[in-house]
């Protein structure tokens, strides 16, 4: 695989990934008759949050993948970094989905994301200073 072969890779999961999230809201809003905002549903405001966390996050952590492989990143770095933004993903909406929203996948998928956003912009700092011409 080439470098962007291995991006678009993350950016088709986490693009499919993204019509879950909205099912899974559109789903609840249809079967507790809310069409707008959460009407004091904590578990449909618990999957809208989901939805928009993951839409607060995606754009930057697949920005991060795109600078990289421009800079000619390590492949492994690529496949580490999008694994573990999907990943963290998919366990932080599955931690939303529990009861009061606090299950223990939550947690995991926030730290996921984190450590793929210091990851890469350490990543990215440090190829853009010693690529240098």
């Amino acid at each position: 695989m080439t470098l962007f072969q291995i991006v678009a890779l993350y950016i088709a999961l986490n693009t499919l990934l993204a019509p879950v999230l909205m099912l899974r809201v559109g789903s609840q809003r249809l079967g507790k008759k809310v069409s707008i905002g959460d009407g004091g549903d904590a578990g449909l405001l618990a999957r809208i949050r989901a939805h928009a966390n993951f839409t607060e996050n995606a754009p930057l952590a697949l920005l991060g993948l795109i600078g990289l492989a421009m800079l000619n990143a390590s492949p492994i770095a690529l496949h580490i970094f999008g694994a573990m933004f999907f990943i963290g993903r998919v366990l932080h909406a599955i931690g939303m989905a529990g009861p009061n929203a606090n299950g223990k996948p939550r947690g995991i998928g926030a730290l996921l994301t984190l450590l793929t956003y210091i990851g890469q912009g350490a990543y990215l700092l440090y190829l853009v200073f010693t690529h240098m011409a």
